[in-house]
């Protein structure tokens, strides 16, 4: 096979709206279904970026999940290494821990029963109860970082 891109499926204008009404209330401290704004360093600029997540908590720990792919934030959240999660005034720094592939299918499964009602355009046929082996196929389409609480950082 030929060099493959990373999966990305672009937004589309009209999610603009929504991404600004969910990151509006999650500033305001108002978090939709454990919705967070993440901040994280531009990889060229230097620059703090934002855009809101749904933050994962699966087994004890937390996550994020990418449903469009290898997005901007995912970019520079790996040339960055670290972030923060920020709901309302409560800002948290955490560094991130990129999964590999086999790791993820069951995070996938969680990510999609707790809101394919706002995701699922992005998982294409997959839905939380695919098969084990359709979730693994998928899953490079799909970055997934652990946060790890960053101690002693302001």
């Amino acid at each position: 096979m030929a060099d493959e891109q990373p999966r990305y499926l672009k937004p589309k204008k009209s999610s603009n709206l929504f991404h600004a009404s969910v990151q509006g209330l999650t500033n305001l401290g108002v978090s939709i279904m454990g919705s967070r704004v993440l901040y994280v360093r531009g990889r060229k600029t230097g620059e703090w970026r934002t855009t809101p997540v749904n933050l994962l908590v699966f087994e004890g720990e937390r996550y994020l999940v990418a449903p469009r792919g290898h997005t901007q934030w995912v970019r520079n959240l790996r040339a960055a290494g670290e972030g923060k999660l920020r709901v309302g005034r409560r800002v948290e720094r955490f560094t991130a821990v990129e999964l590999p592939d086999e790791d993820k299918p069951p995070l996938l499964r969680a990510y999609l029963k707790r809101w394919a009602w706002e995701v699922s355009m992005f998982f294409e046929n997959l839905k939380a109860d695919s098969p084990e082996e359709d979730l693994r196929r998928a899953a490079p389409g799909f970055p997934v970082f652990r946060v790890v609480a960053a101690h002693g950082k302001p």
